[in-house]
């Protein structure tokens, strides 16, 4: 995170004074804590701030800044910028509505990064080291290490604990395509420190960040091309839902080029070439910047995790049981580090149940957490539960699968969003898995995430009333179809018996 201050500027400056404040005095440790956190990204802050709620002597240690990847290089920088591109792209739309815009209109990159800049900031003081502090902890900013099985040190002060936290989260990772690394290459931790449009952005990995990030460049007028290994963008979704996104980003200029090999990258001043191999040929492509986008890996290094009897895999992460346990019955680690969904929400999750298993000696396990998830290009793809396949595998047969098309949604009409949908699986009527891609997708899954945690059915579902218009109504609507499976043909046939006689009647 060397460059998560720069530029220079009021904004960086203002959000360094806050996570990474430079006259910081680390406390002098006294007692043994009850619980210590390495790590102050999502899940240790939750865990730290939990804690100190519930009256536990807590210590907080962080490397780096306050806030981890989420506040500083992660959701907030980037969902700005989406805002950003959001605007662009309606503005250039606009005339679609019937609003004209007579002299066009420019994009200026550097004033959505500084905008971006100022609201890090003005979220900063809800990670930082200050209200930390006033909630009780005890904050020590410096490299925290394992010297023992209930022992830490930070700059030379050793912390005594009855319980210890491992919530250091995961780091970029630069695939090692030869000549890559050389061309100084983008990751999600650098790029938002950009002042200068890149006239040409290769983006190497089309998951979430990639795609993300690749329709925002896209729309402020960038030339972006999008690679990608597998034979779809967003591999891990649902196919008819990474088909609409990947339109979606081609009508926005977007170059997607899937199966393809980057066999090498020469770099001749600030010219990046690309080598690859697609479609069984070979080609030569030019760019000015490259982000890479194409996974994470845990931190796991120079912890102590050896000394302290943690067991770790370098891609896998820390090794927990089901209630967050390492090997060292004292030490849990929650979040990135050892989860394989690397999300915030999931940070501070696994946060809220080490909480209760640490302090408490609870039984909390995080195989029972059901995790929504939530790309946002526009529209957006979000998912709970099995997909179609993963349904089909655990339940055979005894799978339903019902899509709902926003397109015949008429808030979606109305508001000029009508492609994608809801799809959902059930048995016997339960949901067990859901994907929506659309408008505000990653609100709507949400309605669907709590009627699975209810366990409620969806048949249940028909008879919420939802207000009109709202895309929700297409959830609705997957419960009344549902609904109509549940007729046998005794009940159509006397049904219909029913509405002839009604007519006659009123005839």
């Amino acid at each position: 995170m060397s460059t998560l201050f720069e530029p220079d500027s009021p904004a960086n400056r203002e959000l360094r004074a806050q996570v990474a404040p430079p006259d910081w005095e680390n406390p002098e440790p006294s007692g043994r804590y009850n619980l210590v956190v390495i790590g102050a990204g999502s899940g240790g802050l939750v865990t730290a701030a939990g804690a100190a709620g519930l009256g536990a002597r807590v210590a907080l240690i962080e490397k780096h800044a306050l806030g981890g990847d989420c506040l500083n290089v992660g959701c907030v920088p980037s969902k700005a910028l989406l805002a950003a591109a959001k605007r662009a792209a309606a503005v250039r739309d606009a005339d679609d509505f019937g609003v004209t815009l007579s002299d066009g209109y420019t994009v200026d990159f550097p004033k959505i990064m500084e905008r971006m800049r100022k609201l890090r900031a003005k979220i900063g003081p809800n990670d930082s080291a200050e209200r930390f502090r006033g909630l009780g902890v005890d904050v020590f900013i410096g490299e925290g290490r394992f010297t023992g099985a209930d022992t830490v040190t930070v700059r030379n002060k050793e912390l005594k604990f009855s319980k210890a936290v491992i919530a250091t989260g995961a780091r970029a990772i630069v695939l090692p395509i030869p000549g890559l690394a050389e061309a100084g290459p983008l990751t999600n931790e650098t790029l938002f420190s950009l002042s200068e449009l890149p006239e040409r952005l290769a983006i190497i990995g089309a998951g979430p960040i990639g795609c993300e990030m690749a329709q925002a460049f896209a729309r402020f007028g960038s030339k972006v091309t999008l690679f990608e290994a597998e034979c779809q963008i967003l591999p891990r979704e649902d196919q008819d839902a990474a088909n609409i996104v990947r339109e979606a980003l081609h009508r926005d200029g977007v170059e997607s080029i899937c199966e393809v090999k980057i066999e090498r990258v020469e770099r001749e001043g600030d010219v990046r070439r690309f080598h690859v191999v697609h479609g069984g040929e070979n080609k030569t492509l030019e760019f000015d910047q490259v982000l890479v986008g194409v996974g994470r890996a845990p931190n796991v290094e120079g912890i102590g995790l050896e000394t302290a009897g943690v067991e770790y895999d370098k891609r896998a992460g820390v090794k927990v049981n089901e209630t967050l346990r390492t090997g060292n019955p004292r030490i849990f680690a929650v979040g990135d580090v050892a989860m394989k969904h690397k999300f915030t929400h999931m940070a501070g999750a696994t946060a809220r149940l080490v909480i209760q298993n640490a302090l408490f000696k609870g039984r909390k396990k995080h195989t029972d957490l059901l995790v929504p998830w939530c790309t946002y290009t526009q529209p957006e793809i979000a998912h709970v539960g099995f997909y179609e396949k993963e349904a089909k595998e655990k339940y055979g047969d005894a799978v339903q699968t019902f899509i709902q098309k926003f397109a015949e949604v008429d808030r979606a009409i109305l508001e000029g969003h009508d492609e994608g949908f809801v799809k959902v699986h059930a048995v016997k009527g339960r949901i067990v898995g859901a994907t929506i891609v659309g408008e505000h997708a990653g609100d709507l899954i949400s309605e669907v995430t709590v009627a699975m945690h209810a366990r409620m059915k969806l048949s249940a579902l028909s008879g919420v009333i939802h207000p009109y218009p709202t895309t929700a109504e297409a959830i609705q609507r997957i419960g009344d179809a549902y609904n109509r499976t549940r007729f046998t043909p005794l009940l159509k046939k006397l049904f219909a018996k029913w509405l002839a006689w009604g007519r006659r009647e009123k005839g």
